[in-house]
C-alpha cells in the first residue's frame, strides 16, 4: 500500500506520508483493563487545503464533498478503533482516507447523446397506437 514514503490513491495520485498526521489515542468503549492502558485508536488529520498533492480542480472537488469526516477549514479527520492492534487500526484510517479521497475525485463519465433510428421511432409509435386500440376496445358502448 505505502511506497516510498506516500501514500497511493490512484494510479496517477500519490499523498505524501508527511501530510498525514496520525495519532495514537486510547479507544472507547469495552475492552476491559486493556483498553485504559494502550492507545490503540488511531486519530489521523489531513489538510487537503495545504496538501501538495492535488491540482486546484481536485482540492474544489474534495473541499465541496458533503461528508461529516471533513471540517470547515477542509481537514479530513478519520478516528479508527476496529481492532485491537494499533497497527491495524492505523491501517485502517490509511485505507478509509484512500476510500474517501477517491470517492471525492471520481468523475462520472459525460453521457453521449445517442439518438433512436428512423425505425426504433416508428416502432414505438406504432406499439402506443396498437395499446390505445386495444384500451379502446375496453371502454364502454354509447348508447
Amino acid at each position: 500500500m505505502e511506497h516510498d514514503h506516500s501514500l497511493r490513491v490512484s494510479d496517477k495520485l500519490c499523498v505524501p506520508l508527511s501530510e498525514i498526521a496520525l495519532h495514537a489515542i486510547r479507544a472507547q468503549g469495552a475492552g476491559g483493563q486493556n483498553v485504559n492502558k494502550v492507545s490503540t485508536a488511531i486519530h489521523l488529520r489531513f489538510d487537503i487545503a495545504t496538501s501538495t498533492a492535488f491540482d486546484d480542480e481536485q482540492r474544489t472537488r474534495l473541499l465541496s464533498l458533503r461528508d461529516r469526516r471533513i471540517s470547515k477549514d477542509g481537514v479530513i479527520v478519520i478516528k479508527s478503533q476496529r481492532y485491537r492492534s494499533q497497527d491495524k487500526n492505523r491501517q485502517d484510517a490509511l485505507d478509509r482516507l484512500i476510500e474517501l479521497l477517491q470517492t471525492g475525485l471520481h468523475r462520472e463519465k459525460p453521457r453521449k447523446k445517442t439518438r433512436l433510428s428512423k425505425k426504433a421511432r416508428q416502432r414505438r409509435i406504432d406499439a402506443k397506437t396498437r395499446r390505445g386500440r386495444l384500451k379502446e376496445t375496453r371502454s364502454k358502448p354509447i348508447d
